[in-house]
C-alpha cells in the first residue's frame, strides 16, 4: 500500500515536493516502511549513513517515523528511522506518557539511497509486541531538515494546531496482517 504524507500547514519546504511511503506487512509482526522523498535533494541535510544503532532526539534532524498501536489500546509504539541508519523505539502507556525504550524488537535493518530528484530510506523491522493484533493503527511521519536549517513536517494525518504526530487523530491507517 502506497500513501503520501502531508506537509503541515504552518511548514514550509522550499526543497521538498512530495513524500511518499510504500507499506508492508508481510507477516503478524513485520513491518517494512519505504519512504521516498521528491524534490531537490542536494538542498536537504541529511546525516551521513554510519553503523546502525539505537540513539535518542533523532527527530531533531530529518528523520522518519512510524507510529503504531492496536485500535483498542491507548498505548502506542514510537518509531524513529535516521538516514544515518540510527534508530529508535519507545513504548508509550498513552498520549504522551509512560514513555520506556520499547523492548523486544529486533533493530531494524535500514537502507538509503539518493539521486538528485529522490531520495529513498527503506527500513525493516519486527514488531513482537503486537503481533498477536490482527488489525495496526498507524501514523507515518517525517521531520525533513533543509541546508538552511528550516525544518518541513510531513504526516498521514495532522491534527489541528502545531506539529503533534502522537495525537489520536494521526493513527488514521489502518493495517492488517497480510
Amino acid at each position: 500500500m502506497r500513501q503520501a504524507l502531508k506537509l503541515h500547514p504552518d511548514s514550509r519546504s522550499v526543497a521538498v515536493s512530495a513524500i511518499e511511503v510504500d507499506i508492508t506487512r508481510a507477516t503478524a509482526a513485520n513491518l517494512v516502511l519505504r519512504y521516498r522523498v521528491t524534490g531537490k535533494i542536494e538542498d536537504l541535510r541529511i546525516p551521513s549513513a554510519a553503523a546502525p544503532k539505537r540513539a535518542d532526539e533523532l527527530w531533531k534532524h530529518t528523520c522518519f517515523e512510524a507510529f503504531v498501536r492496536a485500535p483498542a489500546s491507548d498505548a502506542y509504539c514510537e518509531l524513529n528511522f535516521s538516514p544515518s541508519r540510527e534508530w529508535a523505539a519507545y513504548a508509550f502507556a498513552s498520549y504522551r506518557s509512560g514513555m520506556k525504550p520499547a523492548d523486544g524488537n529486533e533493530a531494524p535493518r535500514i537502507e538509503v539511497a539518493a539521486s538528485t530528484a529522490t531520495y529513498e530510506l527503506r527500513a525493516a523491522l519486527s514488531l513482537g509486541g503486537l503481533a498477536s493484533e490482527p488489525l495496526w493503527r498507524l501514523n507515518l511521519s517525517a521531520v525533513i531538515e533543509e541546508a538552511s536549517g528550516n525544518k518541513s513536517y510531513w504526516a498521514f494525518m495532522h491534527p489541528p494546531g502545531k506539529p503533534d504526530f502522537h495525537h489520536s487523530d494521526c493513527f488514521a491507517l489502518e493495517l492488517a496482517t497480510a
